[in-house]
């Protein structure tokens, strides 16, 4: 997510309609893991691990996401995000994404700690932005708590779909261009966080909500692929 939603807001709302009560059911569950071991989140075959929240009655998670060749493809539309069926509160994540060679690069995100059922196509969680150009940025939606340098707070009041949110812009830009694969390394411990784009340090952040949440891949108006998704959780 980032500022270029106002703009954008008015085409969501208008097709905004309520999550399907399906898919709404259907919310990730708290399950232990083992600290300090590295977790497969994609087994380069299938979604098994993985639930989905979208916007719209009926619409199915494979209308969204698939598996071709070790890779997960988001479509983009409708609205949403695949979502671990785990929930993981201090870690170390990892994965490689790029938007579809030859498409449009667009907007989507790494939602972390997730807490509760969503509001509209965005719950309450932490960002780390993958939009194009903004890669390591990060934000807090839903009162999600975030704070950084004074100089890259970026704050938004009462937006009409996602109400008031904060930021913290990116240090500095690391992404390849579109098309190529790039590697997000995400680090969470209490209340930090700490942003890697393609090996360069382009965020970190304080203030976090400290609580364990589900992970979720957005789904959020462009084709994003991901791979080699990695997770180590670690002992609060």
């Amino acid at each position: 997510m980032h500022m270029n939603i106002r703009n954008l807001s008015a085409c969501i709302l208008a097709s905004l309609s309520p999550l399907s009560s399906t898919h709404a059911e259907v919310l990730p569950k708290d399950q232990a893991t083992n600290p300090s071991s590295v977790v497969t989140l994609f087994n380069g075959t299938d979604l098994k691990g993985w639930s989905h929240i979208l916007v719209g009655e009926g619409v199915k998670k494979e209308d969204v996401w698939s598996v071709k060749d070790g890779v997960i493809v988001c479509k983009g539309t409708p609205l949403g995000y695949l979502v671990t069926e785990n929930s993981y509160q201090d870690f170390a994540l990892s994965f490689e994404w790029r938007w579809a060679p030859g498409g449009t690069p667009g907007n989507s995100g790494v939602l972390l700690r997730i807490a509760g059922k969503p509001a509209t196509f965005m719950p309450k969680c932490v960002e780390a932005q993958l939009k194009h150009e903004n890669a390591g940025d990060a934000w807090g939606f839903f009162g999600a708590s975030i704070d950084g340098p004074a100089e890259r707070i970026q704050e938004i009041k009462n937006h009409e779909s996602l109400g008031d949110f904060k930021g913290v812009k990116k240090i500095k830009a690391a992404e390849k261009a579109p098309g190529e694969w790039n590697r997000y390394e995400i680090k969470v411990s209490g209340d930090t966080m700490e942003l890697k784009v393609n090996g360069e340090l382009v965020n970190q952040v304080k203030g976090l909500d400290v609580l364990s949440g589900p992970i979720g891949l957005q789904s959020e108006g462009a084709e994003i692929h991901f791979r080699n998704i990695q997770i180590t959780p670690h002992k609060p």
